[in-house]
């Protein structure tokens, strides 16, 4: 690459060994990197350095948590999490998984970790470049192989083996009718109980190490100072709703418009993918250009390329496309060898790993993984063992690498003929394309089951199996339909004609309600350009809000509280704004008393309930808008009973908390965004500089298109889009973007918390991506040089 002179003189100059050419980096004023390089692979030599520069603590952690690499720089409290990191791990033949996300995929990761261990080297020389949690935590970064890159699966995102387990351990206490309360199933489908499985052997500690291979590193005093002896305590540390919780807020929006409702002459897409909130964000934008790549937009930071963005001819975006990729497989046990299990009457080999983990403060320790013919086995009793069988096991299953092709496509037509590549996690991908044409397909790796229908864990016995997967061609694909506009946002979407007995794909969805607002708004839409999809993006209508007041008004007000409350509703539109005294009421309503209120009357056995967690809002809809017989020999009396008796409790409830007088009453008193670092709890943290950010007031809800998922306990937001992104295909420049609380993870940074109040307006900011665009924008230069050969 020839470096252009600029109005800057480098930052700093950099000498990257792994580099052909010379490269550089400009950085705007809201932390994008742009990154121009010579080669495609210097251009992910230079992605990697550049995570690594902003973000090291970030993926050192992710790399360590996912290879089962914890215990050894932070104690005997997280050898379980390493147990259950491990025994995800992609285990199979690397011949066999290099070439699965593009041509030149393995040369990529090359390349990108190199970029990284580059980093790594130049903080050991200038170790004043580390960011500050090392020297808090007494650690250091591991440097990186190409195949940590693929081989993690920890964040595959892929389901439905905890839902198995719940199930049936709901239905040996109760019934399927009930079980539909934690989770509807859509299309509507009897799940059937295999041959040969009683619900009751499935013990619920068969969820500990499923838990803890899919929650986040938690980091108290009590788990860093646990000794060697209590190690096995902490396969326990994660809580069951926060993981139930984590799985529902994994979703995202995402949607696009043709040219005809754009009005710019060629398509507008929107795109914010919905995580847990963490500091720093999980997202990262990222600008790469080189010969034959340049394309903008947002992935995770231990991944190389961009996920969801744009490369000026093509913008590509994904939501969860819940297919069921999992099952518990339960194994007899030989009763003369616990090594031994029996299937059809054959005896089948327990395989047994040793590895050895180096524990902080302690000797070596061996770990003992256990894996069979299906999957490794995460619980075992004297009688039987637990196997998950999982895509992640497949080749070609590293979550988002399917981009690496995807990203460089072109056109439509190409973006979906490249989805075969997607296969975890399962998502809805909405593109578009400059030449005016808008797309929709699903894609990942969906298991093709005989015998079973994956909604119950099933008995090794021969007569339940996985029969292949299902041809990625077989996905549905629309082009253009004739409303102008496409969308998704978790709930099942697949076309009406679908035969779901042939092929089904998966049965356990997240509510309609943000989709069906984004549905509403677009079907009403004369146009639809960039500033209307930044505001359905920042949405804040609930149609639950909607539903369920509807139902509310037609109470008498039988007390003066009551009618107090029904007051605030009246004429109320149901948008849960910051500022909103209805909204405020609404939600304490639906959330602390009516649904709670719900499960009480519908199941009387307190040991039931708590498995139903978080309870499933279409079930809970549905039943108050049709009560039945459950509710006893007047249903409607009974449901308008619990209505107003829950209503006048979360009035009295919001009295206490926000005083007596209803104008001063606001949803985001109560409800409000904080971005708390993970090492928030331990000592010196402050000191350090790793503070929290915020708070800030929010309106929405987990069921609102702007979507900010909460915990019951303060009403802190904990999930949603910290990353929003609208591309206009007909001019690049014109496209935004946000990333909360900010691009950096360096607190000395910054970039580290500069657009949290950006976001938490609702606001954007630019996303240039032309040359020209990216150099008026630009406000620092890295230059980078390759070493000088001899």
């Amino acid at each position: 690459m020839r470096v252009r002179q600029t109005r800057f003189t480098p930052v700093m100059t950099i000498t990257l060994p792994a580099l052909s050419a010379p490269a550089e980096i400009l950085i705007d004023a809201h932390g994008i990197p742009h990154v121009r390089a010579g080669t495609l692979l210097d251009a992910f030599v230079v992605q990697g350095w550049n995570a690594a520069r902003d973000r090291l603590w970030q993926i050192d952690l992710w790399r360590k948590r996912g290879l089962g690499l914890l215990a050894q720089d932070f104690g005997p409290g997280y050898l379980e999490q390493d147990r259950a990191s491990r025994l995800m791990l992609y285990r199979g033949e690397m011949a066999r998984e290099w070439g699965q996300y593009a041509p030149d995929d393995r040369a990529i990761c090359e390349a990108f970790v190199a970029g990284i261990n580059a980093y790594i080297s130049l903080c050991a020389r200038e170790p004043e470049r580390l960011p500050p949690e090392f020297g808090l935590m007494g650690t250091k970064p591991a440097r990186w192989r190409a195949s940590d890159v693929v081989r993690i699966r920890t964040h595959s995102l892929s389901r439905n083996a905890i839902s198995e387990i719940l199930r049936a351990i709901v239905l040996a206490k109760s019934d399927l009718e009930t079980d539909l309360i934690r989770r509807s199933l859509q299309p509507p489908v009897t799940p059937q109980i295999p041959e040969g499985l009683d619900p009751a052997m499935v013990p619920a500690a068969a969820l500990d190490l499923l838990k803890l291979a899919a929650t986040d590193v938690r980091f108290t005093p009590e788990r860093l100072a646990a000794p060697l002896a209590d190690a096995a305590l902490w396969r326990k540390v994660t809580d069951l709703g926060d993981v139930l919780r984590d799985a529902e807020f994994a979703g995202s929006n995402n949607w696009a418009v043709g040219a005809g409702l754009s009005g710019t002459g060629a398509p507008i897409l929107a795109s914010d993918p919905h995580r847990n909130h963490a500091l720093p964000s999980l997202r990262y934008i990222a600008h790469l250009t080189a010969p034959g790549l340049d394309v903008i937009g947002a992935g995770e930071a231990c991944t190389p390329g961009i996920s969801f963005g744009h490369n000026g001819a093509l913008a590509f975006s994904g939501t969860i496309f819940y297919i069921d990729q999992e099952d518990v497989f339960i194994l007899e046990k030989a009763p003369d060898d616990p090594d031994v299990f029996i299937e059809a009457g054959r005896r089948r080999r327990i395989r047994t790993r040793r590895e050895r983990v180096r524990v902080k403060g302690c000797p070596d320790q061996q770990l003992a993984l256990r894996f069979s013919a299906h999957g490794p086995i995460v619980h075992e009793t004297a009688t039987h063992a637990f196997a998950i069988r999982s895509v992640a096991q497949e080749p070609g299953t590293g979550p988002y690498l399917g981009a690496l092709t995807g990203m460089r496509e072109t056109s439509v037509h190409g973006y979906a003929a490249s989805l075969h590549r997607n296969k975890t996690p399962s998502t809805n991908h909405v593109f578009a394309d400059k030449a005016g044409n808008i797309a929709w397909r699903p894609a990942g790796l969906a298991p093709m089951r005989t015998g079973y229908d994956g909604l119950l864990p099933v008995p090794a016995n021969g007569k339940h199996r996985w029969a292949g997967f299902m041809d990625a061609a077989e996905m549905p694909l629309t082009i253009n339909p004739a409303c102008g506009w496409l969308a998704s946002a978790n709930a099942m979407n697949l076309p009406a004609d679908w035969d779901h007995a042939a092929r089904p794909l998966g049965f356990e969805w997240v509510e309609y309600a943000r989709l069906n607002r984004i549905e509403e708004v677009l079907g009403a839409a004369a146009s639809h350009g960039i500033k209307d999809a930044a505001a359905l993006q920042t949405d804040v209508v609930s149609l639950p809000a909607r539903r369920l007041t509807r139902l509310a008004l037609a109470l008498p007000p039988s007390a003066p509280e009551l009618g107090k409350a029904l007051a605030l509703f009246s004429g109320w539109n149901g948008a849960l704004d910051r500022n909103s005294a209805a909204a405020a009421l609404f939600e304490v309503w639906w959330m602390r008393y009516l649904k709670p209120g719900l499960v009480g009357l519908l199941v009387s056995d307190a040991s039931i309930r708590a498995w139903l967690v978080p309870v499933d809002q279409e079930t809970a809809l549905t039943l108050l808008e049709t009560p039945d017989r459950r509710f006893g020999t007047e249903p409607l009396r009974r449901r308008d009973q619990l209505l107003a008796s829950t209503l006048m409790a979360a009035f009295a409830d919001l009295s206490n908390r926000l005083g007596l007088d209803v104008s001063q009453w606001a949803w985001g008193k109560l409800h409000h965004a904080l971005f708390e670092h993970p090492l928030a709890e331990v000592a010196g943290a402050a000191e350090a500089g790793l503070r929290p950010i915020g708070p800030w007031p929010m309106g929405g809800s987990s069921s609102t298109p702007m979507h900010t998922g909460y915990r019951m306990s303060d009403c802190r937001v904990i999930a949603g889009a910290s990353f929003r992104m609208v591309v206009d295909l007909a001019d690049p420049d014109r496209s935004i973007c946000i990333n909360a609380p900010g691009q950096s993870a360096d607190p000395r940074s910054k970039h580290h918390d500069d657009l949290a109040p950006i976001w938490a307006a609702g606001q954007y900011v630019p996303m240039p991506f032309t040359a020209r665009a990216v150099d008026a924008a630009a406000m620092t230069r890295i230059l980078l040089v390759p070493a000088l050969r001899h």
